[in-house]
């Protein structure tokens, strides 16, 4: 098992994780970088100013949103 921790002190909601997570990828509306329209297709997106775990259910594992940050502040820990 695995998880997405964000760290809201460190993340600047530059959306970096929202774009390249394949989940949130299947939304057209991401890959425009214009942000998800639909909450419950989404894994994270930012709100606020903050990078936010929607629906980590959706995770496939694949930490391409970890890897993409330029501050650290997403991490996905393998349990």
């Amino acid at each position: 098992m695995y998880r997405l921790v964000v760290y809201k002190e460190k993340c600047h909601g530059c959306g970096n994780c929202v774009i390249v997570c394949p989940v949130n990828a299947k939304d057209p509306n991401v890959f425009g970088g214009k942000g998800p329209e639909e909450e419950d297709k989404v894994v994270v997106r930012v709100v606020n100013g903050v990078a936010d775990v929607i629906n980590e259910e959706l995770c496939g594992g694949c930490g391409a949103c970890a890897e993409a940050c330029p501050v650290y502040a997403i991490k996905l820990i393998v349990e």
